[in-house]
């Protein structure tokens, strides 16, 4: 265990940090779903936005790969631009 103040410090810090990030993950990861399963080309163009958006926050604060953050975007893209 650790004896420093800030190393005990740091594992508070780390324990908020660490759901935080789970919270936004599984939000992210939701979204994704909800809008791979929406069959409306209007609705699912409508979600597309802030999807991206939600994926582009993720990977500027590191929760995410910015590469992985590239290719689910390139393919939710794919997916609203191919629905009919």
């Amino acid at each position: 265990m650790a004896n420093h103040k800030s190393a005990l410090k740091r594992i508070r810090q780390n324990e908020v940090r660490k759901v935080r990030n789970r919270y936004y993950h599984k939000t992210a990861r939701t979204a994704l779903k909800v809008l791979r399963n929406e069959e409306n080309k209007a609705a699912a163009a409508e979600q597309l936005p802030k999807v991206i958006s939600l994926l582009d926050k993720l990977a500027k604060k590191n929760i995410i790969h910015k590469n992985k953050a590239a290719n689910l975007k390139s393919k939710l893209t794919k997916h609203v631009n191919k629905l009919a």
